[in-house]
């Protein structure tokens, strides 16, 4: 079971695209390294305080990927740095 997660996300306290950068950066690497998962900025490259964030997982339970999706989206949410707009989930 492939499972897949769009997240649109607002930045604040940012000023430049080189900020937002920088806390992509490193939500980017705590996700990937606590929840061994493909995470990657998908959508608004050139807006500073908005972004948009594809997350999957592959697993043999799907029970088990949507559980995992779903703590990775919470710790998304304790990130005092952004605030997670809308999140879409897809199943393959």
């Amino acid at each position: 079971m492939i499972g897949y997660v769009e997240v649109d996300c607002m930045i604040y306290d940012t000023q430049s695209l080189k900020d937002k950068r920088s806390v992509i950066k490193k939500i980017l690497h705590r996700l990937r390294h606590e929840f061994n998962i493909s995470i990657s900025e998908i959508d608004h490259h050139d807006l500073w305080q908005r972004t948009s964030l594809g997350i999957v997982t592959v697993s043999a339970d799907k029970l088990y990927a949507e559980q995992l999706l779903q703590k990775v989206i919470e710790v998304l949410d304790s990130f005092p740095d952004l605030e997670v707009t809308t999140t879409h989930f897809e199943w393959l």
